[in-house]
């Protein structure tokens, strides 16, 4: 059944998917490290630099508040099912 719970949980999903993508191992493997898409100064970032600067915030700011919210629904899940 297509519910609000199970709509917050697919977007819990995607974010902890965000959340483990390591710049080392993965990102620079497929050309999106860190030192590609740098642009000069006054120009408008790119989509990869914009979606680059996403992924850094989401690993950066969302760390400690993923670990709660992922504590929550493996409770919920074990209490209801």
């Amino acid at each position: 059944a297509f519910t609000l719970y199970s709509l917050l949980q697919a977007a819990l999903l995607f974010v902890n998917a965000i959340a483990v993508l390591h710049e080392e191992r993965f990102l620079r493997n497929v050309g999106w490290g860190t030192d590609q898409g740098i642009g000069g100064f006054g120009e408008e970032p790119g989509i990869k630099a914009q979606l680059m600067n996403l992924i850094r915030s989401v690993r950066t700011v969302m760390r400690v508040p993923l670990i709660a919210v992922n504590s929550i629904t493996i409770v919920l899940l074990f209490l209801f099912g």
